[in-house]
């Protein structure tokens, strides 16, 4: 049987997309393990949801480096070295709200996929599911929808590995088109990790 996937997992907020993937480690519906969970923010609840799960966690804010000068270059650096001593065989973008530049990511090329909520070429960037109920408002989409992608440098542009369309209702509020987009997330963040990982380990033997 193939050894587990090594998962590091980078987060800014709440977390329930880590969440998804923890339970999903768990019981088995994945084959892999979430081996560090990172986020530039302290206060972070998804911390406290790797804590619980005895998974290890790394707070890595930029402020530091903003303070001392040092550029978003200098970051990157230090946080990819840090990862790449867990060995990590993909890196998941679960809610990380820090644009990755090529010193982070040719580190680790062709491991790092993201969640974004939105279809491609739709809404990259913050606050998509906001955006997208309010285009549909304003009659100009059907329907919205997610992706998991691999990232490159350019926001939310990279190669797709999975997507869903998520079906706007007239009656819906934001929280309730939030809340299926939810589901669809979490849906498609496991098949894509499963996806990514096959190809690693194709590429690999």
């Amino acid at each position: 049987m193939e050894p587990r996937g090594r998962l590091v997992v980078m987060i800014s907020g709440f977390g329930s997309n880590l969440q998804a993937i923890l339970d999903a480690c768990r019981e088995g519906r994945l084959w892999a393990e979430v081996v560090l969970v990172v986020s530039n923010r302290k206060d972070a609840y998804g911390l406290i949801r790797a804590a619980r799960a005895g998974v290890p966690t790394l707070y890595f804010p930029l402020r530091p480096y903003r303070e001392r000068g040092l550029d978003r270059i200098a970051y990157d650096r230090d946080l990819a070295d840090q990862i790449a001593s867990y060995r990590p065989d993909l890196i998941v973008l679960a809610g990380w709200m820090h644009i990755l530049s090529s010193a982070f990511l040719d580190r680790f090329p062709g491991r790092v996929i993201n969640l974004h909520p939105a279809l491609p070429g739709m809404f990259p960037g913050r606050d998509a599911i906001r955006r997208a109920f309010e285009a549909y408002r304003r009659g100009e989409i059907s329907c919205s929808g997610c992706m998991v992608h691999y990232v490159t440098p350019e926001v939310d542009v990279g190669p797709v590995l999975v997507q869903a369309v998520v079906p706007l209702y007239p009656e819906d509020t934001l929280e309730r088109f939030e809340a299926r987009m939810h589901e669809a997330e979490h849906r498609i963040l496991l098949e894509g990790i499963q996806r990514a990982l096959e190809r690693i380990r194709t590429v690999s033997s």
